[in-house]
């Protein structure tokens, strides 16, 4: 059974005798995307490597509810290699929460990842219709397995304008892009 992370990146589901094991990457390094028509981003390889061991970092379901796995119980492993955030963990398949997405895995109801985070380091080119974002450094807070993934820009609340730049309003953002039209 195959699990995609945004963008269609594979993730595998197996059961065995200890569990159910899942991999995938819920992040993709390079790959450009539109955060719902407000600007573009692109997450830079090496942007999880401080986080990875620091920050306590959670596996939910559409990025709510009790935790599946997590980093700082071990359940959860998190590493970085050439393609992504990769992400490995072994779920109990007597827990609740596991029994409700397993066979929606298995069929490939339920087949996409994401994750959240706050931008440390970022760095924004405005050269082209829409700025772009490129994040350096991020500070993460879960990974989840998604019925629609944030990074299509189908769950933009989760990454505002206005909360991807805290010195620049919405408003200065669109009278500095009006003033660039006028020109």
């Amino acid at each position: 059974m195959t699990l995609e992370k945004r963008g269609g990146i594979p993730a595998e589901i197996r059961a065995d005798e200890n569990g159910i094991k899942v991999e995938g990457y819920a992040a993709v390094f390079g790959e450009e995307t539109d955060i719902g028509g407000m600007f573009r981003e692109v997450i830079e390889r090496g942007a999880f490597k401080d986080a990875i061991g620091r920050d306590d970092v959670v596996f939910l379901i559409n990025h709510d509810g009790l935790p599946l796995a997590r980093t700082r119980s071990g359940t959860l492993k998190l590493t970085e290699d050439d393609h992504g955030l990769k992400i490995e963990t072994m779920l109990d398949p007597e827990d609740p929460d596991v029994k409700s997405i397993a066979g929606k895995m298995k069929r490939g109801d339920l087949d996409k990842m994401s994750f959240a985070f706050y931008p440390e380091v970022q760095e924004w080119d405005e050269n082209g219709d829409l700025p772009l974002r490129t994040i350096k450094q991020a500070r993460l807070s879960d990974v989840s397995i998604v019925t629609t993934p944030a990074y299509s820009g189908t769950e933009i609340a989760l990454r505002s304008l206005e909360a991807s730049r805290p010195c620049e309003t919405a408003q200065d953002f669109r009278l500095r892009n009006k003033r660039k039209l006028i020109k």
